[in-house]
């Protein structure tokens, strides 16, 4: 998976990494036994080591530090003693943001955790965002293992979302109303940085509240994560569009396909759906930009490509050729996103006004799956991911770690402060092995 690049890896500082703690830990933990009773291995880490931030020994070298002065994480994981008495902890959840494969089935790996294994008997759902932690939200629901033990079989969530901010005074005194001491929210960037803020505002009132984000993008785009829950079952899925796609070209003569995929700032999607399908002849993404004009443009390049094969395929995320809009006012959606042009629709028309002024025989398609995509349940992988990342979640939680996110970093699950991962994007490297397999897989013009 691509990552963050070298440079912001190398000015990483021990500030950055270190995760906040609402206090000691003096509750012993009823995890004992097995669940606790293990050596390190190459899968597991104990709760005092420390996970490297260097993957290479080239980059660890270039800092010129001592092996113990190497930048870390903290390790996820269940922890000997506890900051939060279980008897007594009452837990919020919310999701927040888009929807995304997967999110009923971190819901459900809560609270499974929470109440199979620590003993916590209080969850409440708090419905539609963050909206439901405002006097104006709905009544929150009760979750029990019994009423969510068959959500993962469904997509979307069974709490509801919304997008736009709410004010975190308001926020965090909804949660000292309640009485909740831990607050998981499972969300993208924009609401990982409103779970920064009702961190701060529970800090800032003296209030002993716990909230730790499960990161939630179907873009893959939050970095120092391997990769984010659903992204592996919305690539698989765009892949099947793909070769719909491609069915329909090779059908027909002069057959061209034209699929848009999400993907606001990172090509991942479509890199990945892009490879998974092996059909396509033209992949456009945010962080390669290639023109519709000119030899080496995407015109030119899809006229030739049905003139040697007979069909062409073009795969777009929609952050693509955005700079084509300039002048234009698109206005912001509720979460202060810029809202995107539809390059999708646009490549349409220039491509079909292109193709009949150079008298190409040609008929084309255009598929956008986008909402199907991301609506869908998680696949088997996905699931799995989730329910360990909902495990992690919880334990750090528990341990009275705050403004964190749980994660995992080179295979290993790790607790992240927040501001961390809100910094930057986690974007396709034009000159990383990714975007290289996807040149060598179309065959397509190299811009970088």
């Amino acid at each position: 998976m691509d990552d963050v690049d070298t440079d912001e890896q190398l000015q990483l500082t021990p500030e950055h990494l270190a995760v906040r703690t609402l206090g000691p830990l003096t509750v012993p933990s009823p995890l004992d036994g097995g669940l606790l009773e293990r050596g390190e291995s190459m899968h597991y880490v104990g709760e005092h080591d420390r996970v490297l931030v260097d993957g290479t020994l080239g980059v660890a070298t270039k800092r010129g530090v001592p092996v113990e002065e190497l930048p870390t994480f903290e390790p996820g994981g269940p922890r000997r003693t506890l900051f939060f008495d279980p008897k007594k902890t009452k837990v919020g959840i919310v999701t927040c943001g888009g929807l995304c494969p997967g999110l009923n089935n971190v819901i459900r790996g809560l609270v499974g955790e929470l109440a199979e294994h620590y003993g916590v008997h209080s969850v409440l759902g708090f419905r539609d965002g963050y909206l439901g932690l405002t006097p104006d939200g709905a009544e929150p629901l009760e979750l029990t293992p019994e009423s969510v033990r068959w959500i993962n079989q469904q997509g979307g969530t069974v709490l509801g979302t919304s997008r736009g901010g709410q004010d975190p005074r308001v926020m965090v005194e909804t949660l000292r109303l309640r009485h909740i001491d831990i607050l998981f929210v499972i969300g993208g960037d924009g609401s990982l940085r409103g779970a920064q803020t009702i961190a701060d505002e529970a800090q800032r009132r003296g209030l002993p509240i716990a909230v730790v984000g499960v990161p939630k993008t179907i873009d893959n785009d939050i970095p120092w994560i391997d990769r984010s829950f659903g992204f592996q079952t919305a690539f698989g899925r765009a892949a099947e569009s793909i070769r719909a796609a491609a069915t329909e070209a090779r059908s027909h003569p002069g057959g061209v396909g034209l699929v848009k995929l999400m993907g606001r700032h990172s090509g991942f999607i479509a890199a990945y759906a892009t490879l998974a399908s092996d059909d396509v002849d033209l992949v456009l993404i945010p962080e390669v930009p290639m023109p519709l004009e000119g030899e080496r443009g995407v015109l030119a390049h899809v006229e030739r490509t049905l003139d040697r094969q007979g069909h062409a395929l073009v795969v777009v995320a929609e952050g693509y050729g955005q700079d084509m809009f300039a002048g234009t006012e698109g206005g912001a959606d509720p979460s202060g996103n810029a809202k995107l042009f539809d390059i999708g629709k646009k490549l349409r028309d220039e491509l079909t006004s292109h193709l009949t002024a150079t008298g190409t025989r040609f008929q084309l398609r255009y598929v956008d799956p986008g909402y199907a995509i991301r609506s869908v349940p998680a696949n088997s992988h996905d699931s799995v991911y989730c329910t360990r990342l909902a495990q992690a979640a919880v334990h750090a939680a528990m341990a009275g770690r705050t403004a964190t996110v749980a994660g995992r970093w080179h295979g290993r699950f790790v607790n992240l402060p927040i501001p961390l991962v809100t910094h930057s994007r986690n974007q396709v490297d034009p000159r990383g092995d990714l975007w290289l397999s996807v040149l060598e897989a179309t065959g397509q013009p190299v811009h970088v």
